[in-house]
């Protein structure tokens, strides 16, 4: 399938250079999307797995070299718990038609989150996706699952109580430091956040890391989010001048 003329033209308008390194999305708005078509919540987390997957490809072959997907919060086992259980199959399903392609298109995968109050099968299904591509020096794919930014940052102050209470920390801890704790330690903050269905909030997404990052908001439900959307959000992004606090 060629690109459509919209595509083209923001094509030609984005500087190369100035891609963003690391994009976060917020993907919301599947389950209205399926009620807007008179179908059930599960086929529209069905047809985001789908959008995922378009969205991994184009974010690949754009160059930005980070894409943190928010796939399922802390908050979010307080929903029905078949459409819970919906959401907690796809994982496995996803690597298992998806890895060829990760492994092809040298996609390295990774996951932010608390792993350990997964089912055994999705710790399974994302352990091996991130052993078999842990070599892989393209596009880190960084899935959040199971994640929440208030716990993050409790976890972190928690592990820095213990290590200074062992001795391995001592003096005033700064944001270096602070960091380091977190899930992303390894990752430079977003340099850009998307957020899908017209939701205009972070939702206890990488509270901490997002401080200075670029936000951009669409109405499109992320079932709909397409190659276009994100040109347009990388073109607008490179259009913003980030001052950092300066002038």
């Amino acid at each position: 399938m060629g690109m459509t003329e919209s595509e083209k033209e923001l094509l030609e308008k984005i500087e190369p250079e100035k891609i963003p390194d690391h994009v976060a999305i917020i993907m919301d708005g599947n389950g209205r999307w399926a009620l807007e078509r008179g179908l059930p919540r599960h086929e529209g987390h069905r047809q985001g797995v789908e959008t995922v997957r378009a969205t991994v490809r184009n974010s690949s072959e754009l160059g930005i070299k980070i894409l943190t997907l928010f796939a399922f919060s802390t908050e979010n086992w307080k929903r029905p718990v078949r459409e819970v259980n919906y959401l907690m199959s796809l994982p496995e399903k996803y690597f298992k038609t998806e890895l060829p392609e990760l492994m092809r298109n040298n996609v390295q995968v990774r996951l932010i989150g608390d792993r350990d109050k997964l089912p055994g099968k999705v710790q399974k299904a994302v352990k091996e996706g991130s052993e078999k591509t842990k070599n892989n020096s393209g596009m880190i794919l960084n899935f959040a699952l199971n994640y929440g930014s208030r716990a993050e940052i409790i976890m972190a102050v928690n592990r820095l109580i213990d290590q200074a209470g062992c001795g391995k920390i001592s003096g005033n801890v700064n944001e270096k430091t602070f960091s380091k704790y977190l899930y992303t330690a390894e990752l430079p903050d977003p340099d850009l956040l998307i957020r899908t269905s017209g939701e205009m909030r972070i939702s206890n997404f990488l509270l901490w890391q997002l401080a200075y990052s670029e936000l951009w908001f669409t109405d499109v439900y992320w079932p709909d989010f397409s190659k276009v959307h994100l040109l347009e959000a990388v073109y607008d992004y490179q259009a913003r001048k980030r001052r950092f606090g300066k002038i």
